[in-house]
């Protein structure tokens, strides 16, 4: 596999994966009625799917990325994904206080990537 197919499938896979886990970890807020068992089920639930993405991202994304990039580049994504989610699911709005924290995070992981 050459490196844009690496990169491809990794991102791929952890923009998947993300999705997943975003809702695994937030999606029950909008249940609030729901038992606390019942919503701790379902997103064990979820996140076994979240599992199947992520860890072959990461075996097949460690082959060109270091331990390091690959976080970052979760941790990018995971940013992202959040951000829609809050928009589109939470139906919350993000502020301009919340996307200067989320830049400031996603400048600091620039600096992983700067050789």
């Amino acid at each position: 596999m050459n490196v844009l197919q690496t990169t491809l499938l990794t991102v791929g896979l952890l923009l998947a994966s993300n999705i997943f886990m975003t809702f695994a970890w937030y999606g029950h807020l909008k249940f609030r009625g729901a038992p606390l068992w019942t919503v701790v089920l379902a997103s064990w639930g979820i996140a076994f799917f979240e599992y199947c993405l992520q860890v072959p991202a990461n075996r097949y994304g460690y082959r060109h990325f270091s331990g390091a990039e690959l976080k970052t580049i979760q941790e990018v994504i995971t940013l992202t994904v959040f951000v829609a989610f809050s928009i589109f699911y939470l139906k919350e709005p993000v502020t301009p206080k919340i996307l200067g924290g989320f830049t400031l995070i996603i400048a600091g992981a620039a600096l992983i990537f700067h050789k």
